[in-house]
């Protein structure tokens, strides 16, 4: 056992060394930063007003296919109390409904919304009905609108692979659905959280969900991928099974089996598969301690007040450094420190993968200062009655 752990000790720091220069230099990008206290008139003026102070939509996406990677998060019959998933869990709809309004006025050609929801197969447009919200608000909010379950093989014919630059913490790469692939620009949408074994949901933590379960589940394939996705990611977290053979298998699969050193380094590695050129992160209303409902002991909410909060950047690590200073918590903080209390510090990880700077001051925020809407998570935890 002591042997295992100086082996384990040893690779770690061999990949540290290896990535203290691209962390050194890891480059930075401006975030915007806005107040937005509900998703009613002042949503859409918002969100415009902050990505034109990014340089303006229509220099990312015109004449382009966009994949928009949502935070759909959970079964969508988790209910935190009696709140919809849009207002706890999930991305909330009218800013889906909003971005993609603005994308289409920017000349968007085509703007594909992408989720892997857990051990489903049924079309996108199942699951949001099923949390209660209407997808036809989003195919009719823009030209050229598609979704699409990127849970299994889908409209393809094989799994797109995706290389992690340098090798990977966990993986050195990923089969992914198309989607993923053949895109010009890539969004991540997502809920500004918590999150048990990662810290804090933003837009790298919200990279897991690209991962097919029909390859990367407990019940994917062993010889090859399944047709249908069967379990939900549980091996990325304990690590009790290699993914469907033919996709790459872990670079060690003696590392440690841990959920709070595994999930932060597959996200890292999947935030440098698939690079993000955009990262929108809603934290008008949302939940605190967890990442849903479905956490026991954890689903607590901010009951009668919002963070009320919108958060936008070029580069995924900027704008979740960004989010962490936003929900009162340092950035530059690791295991042991809140909201990393039992798990590495994400942005740290993707950070020496190069992919970005964590250093605030480093960060040009544009807008709200932090300090004018800083929301401290941890003093809003309560419990919703039952």
């Amino acid at each position: 056992m002591d042997q295992l752990n100086r082996r384990q000790i040893l690779l770690g720091l061999g990949a540290a060394a290896a990535r203290l220069g691209s962390a050194a230099e890891a480059p930075s990008s401006p975030v915007a930063l806005a107040r937005c206290r509900d998703y009613d008139s002042e949503l859409l003026p918002t969100l415009a007003r902050m990505f034109d102070q990014l340089g303006g939509l229509a220099r990312l996406v015109k004449n382009k296919t966009v994949a928009i990677k949502l935070n759909l998060a959970g079964d969508p019959s988790y209910r935190l109390g009696s709140l919809p998933p849009g207002e706890a869990q999930w991305v909330h709809p009218r800013v889906i409904a909003a971005v993609l309004h603005l994308m289409g006025r920017a000349g968007a050609r085509r703007i594909r919304l992408l989720e892997a929801p857990r051990s489903s197969a049924a079309p996108l447009e199942e699951h949001f009905l099923a949390g209660n919200c209407d997808p036809q608000n989003f195919l009719s909010a823009a030209p050229g609108v598609e979704l699409e379950n990127t849970n299994y093989l889908g409209r393809a014919r094989k799994y797109s692979r995706l290389a992690v630059p340098g090798g990977g913490w966990i993986f050195p790469a990923f089969d992914l659905n198309h989607s993923y692939e053949d895109c010009d620009v890539f969004v991540s949408m997502t809920k500004l959280k918590e999150h048990v074994t990662a810290g804090i949901t933003a837009s790298i933590k919200n990279m897991l969900g690209i991962t097919p379960c029909t390859i990367y589940g407990t019940g994917a394939g062993v010889d090859g991928p399944s047709l249908r996705p069967r379990g939900a990611r549980d091996p990325f977290h304990d690590g009790r099974r290699q993914p469907s053979k033919g996709s790459p298998p872990e670079n060690d699969p003696t590392s440690p089996r841990d959920a709070g050193y595994r999930i932060p380094r597959i996200v890292a590695d999947l935030a440098a598969a698939r690079p993000i050129h955009l990262a929108i992160v809603d934290g008008i209303a949302t939940m605190t301690a967890a990442e849903g409902p479905w956490q026991r002991g954890g689903s607590r909410v901010c009951m009668g007040v919002r963070p009320g909060v919108l958060l936008a950047g070029l580069n995924p690590v900027t704008t979740d450094a960004v989010g962490a200073a936003v929900m009162s918590f340092d950035p530059m903080a690791d295991r042991g420190t809140a909201p990393f209390e039992t798990c590495d510090n994400t942005l740290r990880l993707a950070e020496q993968h190069g992919l970005g700077t964590r250093d605030l001051r480093r960060i040009e925020v544009i807008g709200a200062p932090i300090a004018q809407v800083r929301f401290n998570f941890r003093a809003h935890w309560k419990t919703p009655a039952a």
